[in-house]
């Protein structure tokens, strides 16, 4: 009886037949048959199923909702529920098939606005993104938007407005020599690192433009520039050879701390687009000497990446616990707590005054949810290196 059953239903003899196998496979409390059923057939006899499926009751449609989870067309699932008034549901499915713009709206009929404007972000609508982040006065999601559209200045607009100054300068980078306002770019990307200690690499930058074309080699006004910088660095205005090397490759990635971002493990397959990105998420913080960066037992926050000075990583808090490492320029610490909750292993305190790189959890997680690829990458990377330290571990 069972394989007249399954026959009935791949054949679809009759109009309707293989919906109804289907449905009373999942009536009767075996949905994973259902499913498997459902996997068996072509793309277009899918299709008929569940524009049939659409036209039957509420209770009917629900279990043919759960069949098709099963097997895992989810974009199937989501239009067959779509209407039904449970739109985080609709939304969610959407979101696991794949279709995130179809997600964002279903999103935003439930209210779950931020959820919305993520999804938009996440499946390239950027402007339907950047308008609902507007909407909810989400200024570095707008601009991070901005950048994406191809709009620096306005970006740039919004990251100083938010103290964000090297996120100013990466939006401003973007501004091609053929703008109009190319040389305003350079200027307020070199004033801008310059106010935050950055000199050498706003000098990099000014040379950089310099070289680029001989109209602007003689421009006055980056001419002029160029001088204040040199003078900030006590340097001589007619130094051009010095000027000269450091426009060859002096760009002081230590300074900005992209480089040492860069080169983490679990980042080291990421596009340059997804890596500018994730610079952007990143926030200078300044600790004095002595401070504590880190506490054993706490929550894990982040990531930690030292720019200048010098921290020690202690076995615990206690007045005589052991001090296991010492660590500079370019270490980090705290990325197994970007992508997984727990308390973090040791004591880590600030032998000299520290300046660094901080990514929060929560910010972290933002970017996974809005750049595909850049998730796939940190996760497989991240799941090889927990891997390894078991090993090490074990062995």
């Amino acid at each position: 009886m069972a394989g007249d059953t399954e026959s009935s239903g791949r054949g679809g003899a009759t109009r309707g037949g293989t919906l109804q196998v289907v449905q009373t496979l999942a009536a009767q409390g075996e949905p994973e048959r259902a499913a498997q059923l459902y996997e068996e057939l072509g793309a277009a006899q899918r299709e008929r199923l569940r524009k049939e499926a659409s036209q039957g009751t509420v209770k009917e449609r629900h279990w043919l909702v759960d069949v098709l989870r099963r097997a895992r067309d989810f974009t199937g699932a989501a239009r067959l529920l779509d209407g039904s008034g449970d739109d985080v549901s609709v939304a969610d499915l959407y979101a696991q098939g794949g279709q995130y713009v179809a997600a964002a709206e279903a999103y935003l009929r439930a209210g779950e606005v931020e959820r919305a404007a993520a999804a938009f972000e996440r499946g390239g609508a950027l402007e339907r993104a950047l308008e609902v982040y507007r909407g909810l006065g989400a200024r570095e999601s707008m601009a991070n938007c901005l950048v994406r559209l191809g709009r620096p200045f306005e970006a740039a607009d919004l990251y100083r407005e938010l103290g964000q100054t090297h996120a100013e300068a990466e939006a401003l980078g973007g501004v091609r020599a053929e703008d109009p306002r190319y040389v305003e770019a350079v200027l307020r990307t070199c004033k801008a690192l310059d106010s935050e200690g950055f000199t050498h690499r706003a000098l990099a930058v000014l040379a950089d433009a310099l070289s680029s074309s001989e109209l602007l080699r003689v421009d006055p006004v980056l001419v002029t520039e160029k001088a204040r910088l040199l003078r900030r660095m006590g340097l001589d205005v007619e130094a051009e050879a010095l000027l000269a090397r450091l426009a060859a490759g002096a760009s002081v990635p230590e300074a900005s701390g992209y480089r040492f971002l860069k080169a983490i493990p679990i980042f080291g397959e990421m596009p340059l687009e997804d890596m500018k990105d994730l610079y952007r998420v990143a926030r200078p913080v300044a600790v004095p000497a002595g401070a504590v960066l880190l506490e054993k037992g706490a929550p894990g926050t982040g990531l930690l990446v030292l720019l200048e000075g010098t921290v020690e990583v202690f076995s615990g808090n206690e007045p005589n616990a052991r001090l296991l490492n010492t660590l500079g320029p370019g270490s980090h610490l705290g990325e197994i707590s970007l992508v997984q909750d727990g308390p973090v292993s040791a004591n880590v305190r600030a032998k000299t005054a520290v300046r660094a790189l901080r990514i929060t959890r929560e910010s972290f997680q933002h970017f996974l949810a809005t750049h595909d690829t850049a998730s796939l990458h940190i996760y497989r990377l991240f799941t090889q290196s927990l891997a390894a330290r078991v090993r090490a571990l074990s062995g």
